[in-house]
């Protein structure tokens, strides 16, 4: 059994819809980062960033104690080992998806994340930040559509780089996105959504989250965070 931290994030979705297409038992625990839940002790032990998603593994394949582990892509990379499923065994396979994986994780995230706070979430519209996040966000998007030219899926077979990918393009009208530009992306976004692992996935989202709006409250909570505030992990 895996406890999955969890919220409605693009983070979030990797795991879930890894946990969906490989079949592995899960629960989730909801951590609600508009009300500061990720702060709390008990999660600060397992994440000490602060952020979610993280895994506790109940039942990790040394037979030792459980095994938590933080960082959405170090958790698709445990996951996958740990399954033997989404992530080749031998080098050259293994390090084409790894790649794209960490290009998700050092670029496409942080650069389209810092897109929806200016764009979305940013008290005063600051239109040099905008645009610098949106073109950025839209030249990876080149990258993935060259990327994904004469290709089904972006390293080999469908892998844990599209898992972590594909949660960051749904969100592409909020980034001032649009597919039409990217017809190799948009086929392939097509494509993965269409995966019922995905689909479900998604639709839990739904489930667990039920009022999405940030309030100025929570504004507060996810961008006032500075070394001086942040409470100690045990």
């Amino acid at each position: 059994m895996i406890d999955l931290y969890y919220w409605t994030t693009p983070n979030g979705h990797k795991v879930t819809i890894f946990l969906e297409e490989a079949g592995v038992p899960y629960k989730i625990v909801p951590v609600n980062i508009s009300k500061g839940e990720q702060f709390s002790p008990e999660f600060l032990a397992i994440s000490p960033n602060n952020r979610m998603p993280a895994i506790v593994d109940q039942a990790p394949s040394d037979g030792g104690a459980p095994l938590s582990i933080f960082e959405s892509g170090a958790i698709l990379e445990y996951l996958a080992d740990k399954t033997g499923q989404f992530l080749p065994t031998s080098a050259r396979p293994r390090f084409e998806v790894l790649q794209w994986l960490y290009w998700q994780m050092a670029g496409l995230g942080p650069m389209a994340g810092q897109n929806h706070h200016f764009v979305q979430y940013a008290p005063e519209r600051i239109p040099y930040a905008m645009e610098r996040y949106i073109k950025e966000t839209n030249r990876l998007y080149g990258v993935l559509d060259k990327r994904l030219e004469g290709r089904e899926f972006i390293a080999g077979g469908y892998s844990i780089a599209d898992m972590a990918c594909h949660p960051w393009i749904k969100l592409h009208k909020n980034q001032k996105q649009d597919l039409e530009e990217f017809p190799n992306l948009k086929r392939w976004f097509a494509q993965v959504g269409e995966r019922p692992a995905v689909q479900r996935a998604y639709a839990l989202a739904d489930q667990v989250n039920t009022a999405p709006v940030v309030s100025e409250e929570a504004r507060a909570i996810l961008f006032g965070q500075t070394a001086a505030n942040l409470p100690e992990a045990p």
